[in-house]
């Protein structure tokens, strides 16, 4: 097995993650089999109960494991399925130490950072090795180097590289080179003060990334070949794509970047093929059309707490030759001004999950204008059951029809909470979570578009839908066309005499890939193509 770790440095936020995803779409490109897996300081155990705006997106794996969202992007730029071996936080490394000891499991020794804390962040690496069908594991480490919470994990790399040999480990350091506008000049200090504290570390970067918003000269790569001691042609320049980020790997290839890798390992190659994916980048950045889409949320200036949704409307963009105009709309906003000063012109609905009260009612108005005015809309987790309220109010007299989450004295709980959820106090990984079987009605358009009757989508909620008012639902045009195998929980919504009204109950967002739009976006957005004004 061959390790490529990737550390940050200089400043949070550098897109690490999007370079290691990138890299490992080049190694498959190249034949290998590649696995990955993100590194986390923070003392949450799972990002499950943190805010969106701390954190952006909770991305949920086949598992039910809750995780941190750069696992979406290992999932979308690589083929591998991730599992809860691939997220790792303090929260659990602190969590699974305190418990061996309480167990005496230390024999009474005092029980230390090192080795102990570090011997736990190894087993892990070890443990997802024994398990992992690959040539090559990418493990990004969260964080900047220098944060105090993420030296157990780097010096236990240390350790690791040791015990598995230096030639089966490779360290790629990504780091940014701003640009002083006032002397005109891009900087390489905060790059080398980064690298000499990896190095006091112990850890010698063997490829250095360099995040830019300028082009970087071989000048400053012969400096921070020279302060760094590394080859120049390791030092990667990563300049700011103006297309989409599925250049990346494009970009890094083009320096070399794999080549690099691969001759830093060991590995015999042939050059990547990527032709597939040059085509895809040509349809996301050259496309014939448009489509103007509103998402209507309340974490909607935050870029990173719809980030699926966002991605999987670009790949269903491409499939369709077209440019998704995503128009982002909070719900508080139409909760204040109406759906029609928002909503008017825009060619498709897509309503997101979410948790919490505010700016429901603006979403409920967003889906009665979409149903009333046959636009085409997409309700996903909350946005079903979002629809569900809409109709149960508006279409069947329902006037006080709520979810139990929002009222929980609603005379109509059309959205309500499970008999096994109602005695649960823990928030972390105490929903419906992971993958769940869903049967299909095979006369429905879900299952037009998914081309089968049975299918298996990830779930993150905890309320569902309440089948004691399915044959008012049904009789006014609402139908239930996907259940449980059992047909105990209702999963997809839809309303057949309207040009596109889909709603699920789960997150198709997290099985989209540029190379595999997921059949729902993909209808949605040939949807919204038919619609445009």
């Amino acid at each position: 097995m061959k390790y490529i770790f990737v550390t940050g440095g200089v400043v949070s936020s550098l897109g690490k993650g999007l370079a290691a995803a990138a890299l490992g779409t080049l190694l498959e490109r190249r034949g290998l089999k590649v696995l990955m897996q993100k590194f986390d300081p923070y003392l949450n155990v799972d990002p499950g109960t943190m805010s969106p705006f701390q954190h952006g997106e909770v991305y949920v794996l086949d598992d039910g494991a809750e995780t941190d969202l750069d696992l979406g992007h290992y999932e979308r730029f690589t083929s591998g399925r991730l599992s809860q071996l691939n997220n790792l936080t303090s929260g659990q490394v602190y969590e699974n130490v305190i418990k061996k000891e309480r167990k005496g499991d230390y024999l009474g020794a005092t029980v230390q950072v090192i080795p102990h804390v570090t011997d736990e962040i190894k087993r892990r690496i070890y443990d997802v090795t024994a398990q992992a069908d690959a040539d090559i594991i990418i493990t990004e480490i969260g964080g900047t180097t220098g944060d105090i919470e993420g030296l157990p994990f780097l010096e236990a790399l240390r350790q690791f590289k040791d015990e598995v040999g230096h030639e089966n480990v490779a360290f790629m350091h990504a780091t940014l080179i701003p640009y002083i506008k006032a002397a005109e000049e891009l900087k390489t200090k905060p790059t080398q003060q980064s690298v000499a504290k990896l190095r006091e570390i112990g850890i010698a970067p063997d490829v250095i990334i360099c995040r830019a918003e300028h082009p970087i000269d071989n000048e400053i790569k012969r400096k921070l070949s020279m302060f760094c001691n590394i080859k120049p042609e390791a030092v990667v320049p990563f300049v700011d794509i103006k297309g989409t980020i599925y250049e990346a790997p494009l970009k890094l290839h083009e320096e070399k970047l794999d080549t690099i890798i691969c001759e830093r390992l060991g590995l015999a190659t042939s050059e990547p093929d990527l032709l597939e994916w040059r085509n895809i980048v040509d349809r996301i950045v050259n496309p014939t059309h448009t489509v103007k889409i509103g998402v209507v949320g309340k974490y909607i200036d935050l870029q990173d707490a719809y980030k699926s949704i966002y991605e999987s409307l670009t790949h269903a963009g491409a499939a369709n030759d077209t440019k998704v105009d995503v128009v982002r709309i909070d719900s508080g906003d139409i909760e204040a001004e109406g759906a029609g000063k928002y909503l008017e012109g825009i060619s498709a609905i897509l309503i997101p999950g979410g948790f919490g009260d505010r700016g429901i009612e603006g979403k409920i108005d967003a889906a009665r204008y979409a149903r009333e005015n046959n636009v085409p809309y997409f309700g996903i987790c909350l946005g079903m059951q979002i629809a569900t309220i809409e109709f149960a109010r508006h279409a069947c007299d329902l006037e006080l029809a709520h979810s139990t989450e929002f009222n929980p004295s609603t005379p109509h709980p059309v959205i309500c909470l499970l008999e096994e959820q109602k005695e649960v106090t823990n928030m972390g990984a105490s929903m419906r979570l992971g993958t769940w079987e869903t049967s299909l009605n095979k006369k429905s358009h879900s299952a037009e578009l998914y081309g089968t009757t049975t299918i298996n989508e990830r779930h993150r909620h905890r309320y569902e839908f309440n089948q004691n008012y399915l044959s008012q639902f049904e009789e006014a045009g609402l139908h239930l066309v996907g259940t449980s195998p059992d047909g105990t929980l209702g999963e997809i919504v839809e309303i057949p005499n309207h040009p596109f009204f889909i709603a699920v109950q789960f997150h198709p967002e997290f099985q989209s890939k540029p190379t595999a739009a997921h059949p729902l976006f993909k209808g949605f957005v040939a949807a919204a193509l038919e619609n445009r004004s």
